[in-house]
Formats: C-alpha cells, sequence, structure tokens
C-alpha cells in the first residue's frame, strides 16, 4: 500500500462495510429467525491499513416469541444494547480516518502552493 490516503481509505471502507453490516442486522432484529452478523476486521497488506477478513453469522439462539399462528417460534438473536455501541465505535473511527485524509489533503494543498 502506498500513503497514508490509501491507508486512511482502506479504513474507510471496512468501517462502511461494518456499518452496512450492523444496519442490516438492526433493521431486521424484528424478523423472527433472523441471525445477526459480525463484521472482523484486520489489518492490510504488510499491516498497513484495515480490511474485512470476513463477516461472520452469530450462531447464538434468539429468545422464544409467540409466532403469526399462536404457536412459539424462535426470534432474532440480534442485541441492540451491541449494535448501536458498535455503530458508535466505527462512526468515531470513520470520523478519525476522514478527518486525516482531509489533513493530508490541506497539507499538499498548501505545498503544492509554495510550490507555485
Amino acid at each position: 500500500m502506498g500513503g497514508s490516503m490509501e491507508v486512511n481509505a482502506s479504513a474507510l471502507a471496512a468501517l462502511g462495510v461494518s456499518q452496512a453490516v450492523t444496519a442490516h442486522d438492526v433493521a431486521n432484529m424484528n424478523t423472527p429467525g433472523f441471525r445477526g452478523r459480525q463484521v472482523v476486521l484486520e489489518s492490510g497488506p504488510a499491516d498497513q491499513g484495515v480490511r474485512v477478513a470476513e463477516i461472520r453469522e452469530d450462531p447464538s439462539a434468539g429468545p422464544l416469541v409467540p409466532g403469526r399462528d399462536g404457536a412459539v417460534e424462535e426470534g432474532s438473536n440480534v442485541d441492540l444494547a451491541q449494535e448501536i455501541p458498535q455503530m458508535m465505535v466505527d462512526e468515531m473511527a470513520y470520523r478519525a480516518n476522514a478527518a486525516v485524509i482531509r489533513t493530508e489533503d490541506a497539507m499538499v494543498g498548501a505545498l503544492l502552493d509554495m510550490m507555485a
């Protein structure tokens, strides 16, 4: 990988996937039998950047809930108390990486202005 912009851009892409997966989980938390998913992130090549290692389904069982026909069925295993903090952590990391990209862009712009 090249410069810091590429490293931070890879983090933005990985964090975007994490946010999308979490949003999908939250949107389906009331769907009976729905299994939440978790994004596993890892370092990029040569320990630079961040990438999605895998998206794994949470195998834990959901609570038993009343079904449409009066029978009991398994509900979703999505826990909003875990999903919301994950979204907040992803958002903070996204903002930090975007700030680094903006700062580097401004520095390169200032350098080019000095050279002109």
